[in-house]
């Protein structure tokens, strides 16, 4: 006999809820026959929201028994969402694994081999540019979150404000190998800085704060990713000086 739930969710001319459309595809992805009942108006809403003693829509019955919503649903099946202010690697590490496909896809195209030096310039090019883009989303509170723990943009805030357009103009420059005289003293500056504030709060003062590397608003704990950003930049502005020309 097919398993069944029973979903209680809004489908409106204007809105339809996106937590019950995922919830739908969640519990037929676990094969469950799914009952489901649409709440065409804010009153037919408002009534089912009094009589089951809830505030918000979705809502999942299984068995006679309310799962609750979208967020419930999904630790009902032993897969909770991360909460608010659990850490993770994830949001830089995407931007690293982007990073390094585009650099191979341009090295397949210009020199028809996938691993070349040009490669792992555009991995570090390609990966700052996309750092600091995520930064210039929100560089106020980039700003903020920085200043907790960089040494110089502690003294001076400006440094923190202009920090992510310096590092999207290195990176912008270091991709086409344009203007290293200026690209190269900026990527090993707010690299080297960087990297010295980084380590100072993590490994000498052992502090547990979450990273502005990926913009104001991320969970990424500040730590070794972090410090192989800001050394990969200092590795790139060292790599054009010594070999400027390819």
């Amino acid at each position: 006999m097919a398993k069944t739930a029973k979903l209680y969710r809004m489908v409106m001319d204007k809105h339809v809820c996106p937590y019950g459309v995922k919830s739908k595809h969640l519990l037929e992805r676990k094969g469950f026959a799914v009952e489901d009942h649409h709440l065409t108006t804010r009153e037919q809403t408002d009534a089912f929201k009094e009589k089951h003693g809830v505030e918000t829509t979705p809502q999942t019955f299984i068995g006679g028994e309310r799962i609750g919503g979208y967020t419930e649903l999904r630790a009902h099946f032993g897969n909770p969402l991360p909460g608010e202010d659990e850490t993770s690697y994830r949001p830089v590490l995407a931007v690293f694994a982007v990073g390094a496909a585009l650099a191979v896809a341009l090295s397949l195209f210009v020199y028809q081999a996938p691993f070349t030096v040009r490669t792992g310039e555009w991995f570090v090019a390609l990966s700052m540019a996309m750092l600091a883009m995520l930064k210039l989303q929100d560089v106020e509170r980039f700003s903020t979150m920085f200043v907790g723990y960089d040494l110089l943009g502690r003294r001076f805030v400006p440094y923190a404000y202009a920090y992510p357009y310096l590092e999207a103009l290195a990176a912008v420059l270091m991709a086409g190998r344009v203007l290293p005289w200026l690209s190269i003293p900026v990527a090993l500056f707010i690299g080297t800085v960087g990297a010295i504030s980084v380590f100072y709060a993590v490994y000498v003062q052992k502090r547990e704060i979450k990273c502005a590397c990926v913009g104001g608003g991320s969970n990424v704990p500040l730590g070794f990713v972090s410090l192989t950003e800001n050394l990969a930049m200092i590795a790139m502005g060292a790599w054009m000086l010594i070999r400027p020309v390819i």
